[in-house]
């Protein structure tokens, strides 16, 4: 099994999609488990000073004006995490747990965060035995970190509430950490408030974004490439010298991925033929241009997920001098913004490839294909519903543009008065991808189908190997009505696995 090495200066994506995703191992490096001792040893001698030391010996929040006596510190850990586990509503996905524990561990080794190195190994004990908290789907205004998140998964680690094993049933906490030898921790100064305090829920949604959308990106290129065939459009307008005078990255890379799956196609360049048009409907001959500018949304999104990667988000944090200071890096702001990009992004990619399906469908758009690419039409309806899926797709993904982190709503008696709402940006781009997925799938089964029905013309490679994987999938091509929903159920698992982008790229080599 792989084995993700935990450090002090951060992880990377890859590592978070491994422990999310794969069930990667994970390890502690003497270089954290060292920097984790001299941290603790910075907060425990703060603990025995008479001087009150925010997180170490208060209160917390609007209530950090209370000095805590050193009999009661203990319990001040413990309630903090019970009183903030008040998360509710439908449980989140596994993965998201799982990232959100191992970005907290990953901070909590930094040596930033003064928890004792018995806490960071229980951490990863708890990971690695497939033990994932019952985390609920409300709770974090991404602002003081995801703190009823964090919380539920503090209360595991406590021995207390509800987590899943590895057997997917859910269970007391401690007896499933009982059955896998797991003591569970008591927390001391600090400690508890070290674990709630970060942006890792966020982050960890915007990284297995970012590795999602990736696929989808150049799978929404392919499915351009497919349409704009279908349709018997130019390729012309994707030439790279074209392009280069607008230069773009994403753009480009757009462009050039189109270009390689329609190499050798015998159906483009037919827009001279019966029905003669100088130029391609916008949803076609703009592809390059809406998909290349998502690209570059993916890119700056990236280098913000990268940065809050290198980041040790607590407060208050102990520095390198011995100081222990409170700071706002908790504050979720930069995610959240990216992810809301993020959100607004994938919606204008499907709303341009639902397009592209509307004009398959429609005869007087189609340049000689049937009124909804059927097999008889008035008899049979054809695709005509699958487009109105789509479009109730597409329509959702319009209400999840709307930015989550304009909004604001003030806490703790009014001491957080401003917060990113990033959690809430992270949970509704997922719904987003997700819808993609579909929208991309239905226009994929629209284009192969309408290739099909152009008798006499012959695909280009990219795009036959494509047809011939998706058809061997269980999507079926042209004929008589059948019950849709399993071949487009069928061509979004093959868009969503991988499927589609490794038969193009058989023929192509890798795309940008």
């Amino acid at each position: 099994m792989h084995t993700v090495v935990v450090g002090t200066s951060g992880v990377t994506a890859s590592d978070v999609l491994a422990v999310a995703r794969a069930d990667a191992r994970i390890e502690l490096s003497e270089e954290a488990l060292t920097a984790l001792a001299a941290a603790r040893g910075i907060v425990d001698a703060l603990a025995v000073k008479p001087d009150p030391v925010y997180g170490v010996s208060t209160g917390f929040g609007a209530l950090a004006t209370r000095h805590i006596s050193q009999e009661l510190r203990t319990q001040l850990q413990r309630n903090i995490v019970r009183s903030h586990a008040a998360g509710m509503g439908p449980r989140v996905e596994r993965e998201v747990v799982r990232a959100l524990m191992f970005l907290r561990l990953k901070t909590v080794c930094s040596g930033h965060t003064g928890v004792r190195p018995e806490v960071a190994r229980t951490m990863a004990d708890i990971l690695n035995a497939g033990i994932t908290p019952v985390v609920h789907e409300y709770g974090s205004l991404g602002c003081s970190g995801d703190l009823a998140p964090l919380s539920h998964c503090a209360l595991t680690l406590m021995g207390e509430g509800e987590a899943e094993g590895p057997d997917g049933v859910v269970r007391p906490a401690a007896e499933l950490l009982a059955e896998h030898g797991i003591a569970p921790v008591e927390l001391r100064e600090k400690e508890g408030l070290a674990l709630l305090n970060g942006t890792d829920g966020m982050l960890g949604m915007l990284l297995m974004a970012l590795a999602d959308l990736d696929t989808l990106y150049k799978s929404a290129d392919i499915t351009a490439a497919l349409s704009l065939e279908a349709l018997l459009g130019t390729d012309k307008v994707l030439a790279p010298e074209l392009h280069a005078i607008r230069p773009h990255p994403g753009q480009g890379a757009s462009a050039a991925n189109m270009l390689a799956v329609l190499k050798d196609s015998g159906l483009t360049g037919h827009h001279q033929d019966d029905a003669p048009r100088v130029q391609d409907a916008y949803s076609v001959r703009c592809a390059p241009q809406v998909a290349g500018a998502g690209r570059d949304t993916l890119a700056h999104a990236r280098l913000v997920a990268e940065r809050e990667l290198a980041s040790a988000v607590d407060n208050p944090v102990v520095l390198p001098d011995g100081r222990v200071e409170s700071n706002g890096n908790f504050h979720g702001a930069p995610v959240a913004y990216v992810l809301d990009f993020l959100a607004i992004a994938a919606a204008d990619l499907a709303s341009i490839a639902e397009r592209r399906t509307d004009r398959l469908l429609d005869k007087n758009r189609s340049h000689g294909l049937p009124p909804f690419l059927a097999d008889d039409a008035g008899v049979d309806s054809g695709l005509m519903i699958a487009q109105y899926t789509q479009a109730a797709l597409v329509s959702e993904m319009k209400r999840l543009a709307v930015p989550a982190s304009a909004d604001s709503i003030p806490s703790s008696a009014m001491q957080e008065d401003h917060v990113s709402m990033g959690w809430s940006a992270a949970r509704k781009l997922r719904t987003a991808v997700d819808n993609l997925t579909r929208v991309l799938a239905i226009e994929l089964y629209a284009a192969t189908r309408a290739i099909e029905l152009r008798e006499g013309l012959t695909p280009a490679p990219a795009s036959q190997a494509a047809i011939t994987a998706l058809r061997k999938a269980g999507a079926e091509g042209p004929g008589p009505d059948r019950f849709l929903a399993p071949d487009l159920a069928a061509a979004d698992a093959f868009l969503r696995d991988g499927r589609l982008l490794a038969a193009v790229e058989s023929v192509t080599g890798p795309l940008a």
